[in-house]
């Protein structure tokens, strides 16, 4: 059987294409397992895996759990507010005595970047980073891109647009990485103030008028403005972003052809995109959710098989 080339999922940066091609055919399997009358399989029945949690989710904690059910592995959730890290517990004590219970893999969201690097230098377990700080989100970004493929049948040559908080964003990280492997184009749009400066060098191209970027595409990846990542104020107020770099249905009626709308979540609908938009046939921001428990059974499953040689 193909194999991963990496021992944990740290970031899209770690991988090559064929990583990306393995991940998206063992998903379609899984996908074929989520819609039957059954949902499981027994695949990781002698498997435990633990979620932990540093952040606060609800998509993604609920994604990896199901993913994990589903595939019939034992399941520890683990969240850092109702833990021992309040009394100053280390990470690597908190995860050592989670490891000690005789934890195979660990799904980890932590605030600082590299936390989930730094983990898996010092413990014996596979690691999967469910989001380090503003840094990578690499199982958003496969899920991003499997719903792609599925949607426009490739992501080669695909011109897609990422729009918003390109800053804080460890989604918009991990996505320029993933479809840059695919080969498609990207352009991002928003705020000069959100905006990296070292986004150029990463072979993408930047557009402040959000209606020539949308002319441009054919996938908008709208992505949530993450007010609880910023200290100081970045653009004058909600509203007058939301008239500059907001996405509504008049927007989208005045292009000339039809777009593909996704989002990340979770939405601020009325912020980064309308309900009329968030709602129509245009997006796919329910197949990203679905697409999303396929791609983590396929993740896990795929780094598994490694534990179980």
């Amino acid at each position: 059987m193909s194999q991963l080339s990496v021992q944990h999922l740290l970031g899209i940066k770690h991988l090559n294409k064929a990583d990306i091609d393995l991940i998206f055919k063992t998903a379609d399997h899984f996908k074929e397992v989520i819609n039957r009358s059954i949902k499981k399989v027994p695949s990781l029945r002698d498997i435990t895996i633990a979620n932990i949690f540093f952040e606060n989710s609800t998509r993604t904690k609920l994604s990896f759990e199901l993913a994990e059910k589903r595939l019939s592995a034992d399941v520890i959730n683990f969240s850092a507010s109702q833990s021992s890290v309040k009394k100053g517990e280390t990470l690597i004590d908190t995860v050592n005595n989670i490891l000690s219970m005789k934890v195979d893999i660990i799904v980890m969201r932590h605030p600082n970047v590299g936390a989930c690097d730094f983990l898996s230098n010092h413990v014996n377990a596979k690691i999967i980073n469910a989001g380090d700080g503003t840094h990578e989100h690499p199982t958003q970004a496969l899920l991003d891109s499997y719903s792609i493929r599925e949607k426009l049948g490739s992501v080669t040559g695909k011109k897609v647009l990422i729009v918003g908080d390109i800053l804080h964003s460890r989604v918009a990280l991990s996505n320029i990485y993933a479809l840059k492997l695919q080969g498609a184009e990207i352009k991002v749009c928003g705020p000069k103030t959100l905006i990296p400066k070292y986004i150029e060098s990463l072979g993408v191209s930047i557009e402040y008028d959000i209606k020539k970027a949308l002319d441009w595409c054919d996938v908008a990846n709208v992505l949530r403005v993450q007010n609880e990542r910023m200290e100081i104020n970045y653009f004058p107020s909600t509203r007058e972003y939301s008239q500059l770099f907001g996405i509504n249905k008049k927007l989208l009626n005045s292009l000339d052809k039809k777009i593909v709308i996704m989002h990340p979540g979770p939405i601020n609908r009325g912020v980064e995109i309308s309900s009329d938009v968030a709602d129509s046939d245009q997006s796919i921001i329910l197949n990203q959710v679905e697409n999303g428990v396929a791609i983590r059974m396929a993740v896990i499953y795929l780094l598994a098989q490694q534990i179980k040689q």
